[in-house]
């Protein structure tokens, strides 16, 4: 083990930050370009793009959880998570040259629908994404101890991971997606296997004093009613996230009227390059220190309802290209939150030596809002005649999801730790 794993230092957070990093770039281009190169290379509408776009989280309710629980209870190639991060990212990096070059695909095999080759392409991106994604974020539990040094982690996951989201989106935004595409097949596989080589994974998760916890309370350490509640009130989050990121392209051209697809493509990437940097700066900087002083799930909800309220906002305001770029700054805050706090919040409330397996169910609070927007959102938003519906949508959501979450409470080691700063003052 390196010495700045045993220290935890801020390298070691950083390092142990790039995979879920990569993934998360991977993401930004699916995000980014997909919805764009459907429209505007191949002529689909927007339900078609929810077909699309539908195919992602059918292949995360299948792999995440199996990777995750296979991931728990196997051991090779020196680690239990490394194995998955090196084949997804490979996967991942494969299918990102596939996506400017779906048409030259459906040609070389003489497939004539289009929206099928992009489904298949899709559904082994988000495959592959998910294969990486699950253990990427499992890993960083594995190493980590409860309490604030966890958060900790995850928050500076969120900060390399969107300062990266940043330049993606800049990228797209300046020199075009077909240059993001290109860039990212080359960062997704680098950042995902040369740091995995420098992490120390354990062999056995749960500690000999955690064993003797659960055997002498008989019982399993998950909480199952806070966890069920956690998952609750995040899907609620993802199904207005979703819908945004899904359909904005939509919104822009009814109420923006871009002059041509390149713009149409502008917009979408410095908007979403807005959300991100917000996103990447306030984890550390902003949120770690305020969930120090009153915990995670406060902070998380009320990061939710100020998005809420941004989303709101472009409803009533957002009806030129400025406005939108001030009001998604706005929504940057709750962004923030919802990618990085419900994984320490929920890493919490379940065993350890499950991790896997409950990231891999934690992600099913993603990606069914996704199917549900894809497959039932996608034909109400196509036929409507107002767009102003998909930020409506969003808002709503993102609303009920801040006022779900005060079901959920801080874990016991969060509130001790609350206590001490509490004592301090």
């Amino acid at each position: 083990m390196l010495e700045m794993q045993k220290k935890l230092t801020n390298l070691f957070y950083a390092v142990l930050s790039l995979p879920a990093t990569a993934m998360g770039f991977a993401l930004s281009i699916q995000i980014s370009a997909l919805s764009w190169i459907m429209t505007t290379q191949y002529g689909l509408d927007l339900h078609e793009i929810g077909i699309v776009w539908a195919a992602g989280p059918l292949a995360g309710i299948i792999g995440q959880p199996i990777v995750g629980l296979i991931s728990d209870n196997v051991w090779f190639w020196g680690g239990r998570r490394r194995p998955f991060i090196f084949i997804g990212a490979t996967l991942a990096a494969l299918m990102l040259l596939a996506l400017p070059n779906l048409g030259a695909i459906s040609s070389f095999f003489g497939i004539g629908s289009i929206v099928f080759v992009a489904t298949v392409v899709a559904l082994t991106l988000d495959l592959a994404i998910n294969i990486s994604f699950n253990p990427t974020r499992s890993i960083i539990a594995d190493v980590t101890p409860e309490g604030t040094t966890r958060t900790m982690g995850y928050t500076w996951m969120q900060t390399i991971s969107g300062t990266f989201g940043v330049l993606a989106y800049a990228i797209g935004a300046y020199f075009g997606n077909f240059v993001l595409i290109y860039f990212g097949v080359g960062l997704v596989f680098v950042f995902s296997i040369i740091p995995m080589l420098f992490i120390k994974e354990k062999r056995v998760l749960n500690t000999a004093e955690e064993n003797k916890i659960d055997q002498e309370t008989g019982r399993d350490k998950t909480d199952w009613n806070q966890f069920m509640k956690v998952l609750f009130a995040h899907s609620f989050s993802w199904i207005g996230v979703q819908t945004m990121f899904v359909y904005i392209i939509g919104y822009i051209t009814q109420y923006l009227s871009p002059a041509d697809d390149n713009e149409t493509g502008q917009i979408i990437a410095i908007s979403f390059l807005i959300l991100n940097a917000v996103g990447a700066v306030l984890p550390a900087t902003i949120l770690e220190p305020v969930t120090e002083k009153i915990g995670r799930v406060k902070t998380h909800l009320m990061c939710v309802a100020v998005m809420s309220a941004a989303y709101f906002g472009i409803v009533f305001f957002g009806k030129t290209v400025t406005s939108l770029y001030i009001l998604m700054s706005v929504a940057g805050i709750g962004w923030a939150a919802i990618v990085s706090l419900p994984f320490a919040i929920m890493s919490e409330k379940v065993a350890k030596s499950r991790m896997g397996f409950f990231m891999g169910i934690f992600n099913l609070s993603v990606v069914l809002p996704q199917l549900f927007v894809s497959l039932v959102l996608g034909y109400f938003i196509n036929n409507a005649a107002d767009k102003n519906l998909i930020f409506i949508i969003s808002g709503t959501t993102l609303a009920i999801s801040a006022v779900l979450w005060f079901l959920v409470k801080d874990s016991k080691a969060m509130k001790a730790e609350l206590s001490q700063v509490g004592a301090g003052h």
